[in-house]
């Protein structure tokens, strides 16, 4: 959808560790839109990194929603991609900035700078979380390029 609108995208992982960037490039002819990504961990990075402002990390933490806009926003403008989309949760096995394990927020930047974030309630496994958090990225994603106009 993305190549042939000539359009392209770039992620900002934390809790997905890259597993979002993999799924991506397991795709024949990623390279066609995919930009990169950035695997910002360490809460420093999303404000070093990403521009996520330090003070939204000092209110929140690191597992908020305007954190993966920020995100978000901050790969797009990082990379010049199209689309940007991030990735940033609690997958265990212990609670991370007073929110609780499965916690995930999935940003999304959309051409033209609009961006967004969705809160997702998961369980499972660490791993379960992680990879159903990148299949919830996916989808996120796939929806909103379909209602994007442009």
């Amino acid at each position: 959808m993305l190549a042939a609108r000539g359009q392209t995208l770039a992620v900002a992982e934390s809790l997905t560790g890259g597993l979002l960037g993999a799924a991506i490039t397991a795709v024949p002819g990623a390279s066609a839109f995919f930009r990169g990504g950035v695997i910002a961990y360490a809460t420093e990075l999303k404000a070093e990194l990403l521009g996520v402002p330090r003070e939204l990390l000092a209110r929140h933490g690191a597992v908020h929603p305007e954190v993966a806009a920020a995100m978000a926003r901050g790969v797009c403008r990082l990379t010049g991609a199209s689309w940007g989309l991030s990735t940033t949760g609690v997958a265990g096995p212990d609670l991370q900035d007073g929110q609780p394990v499965g916690r995930v927020f999935v940003g999304l930047c959309a051409p033209g700078g609009a961006e967004s974030a969705r809160r997702f309630a998961l369980v499972g496994s660490r791993e379960e979380i992680r990879n159903s958090t990148v299949i919830h990225a996916m989808s996120l994603l796939q929806a909103a390029i379909g209602e994007h106009k442009g």
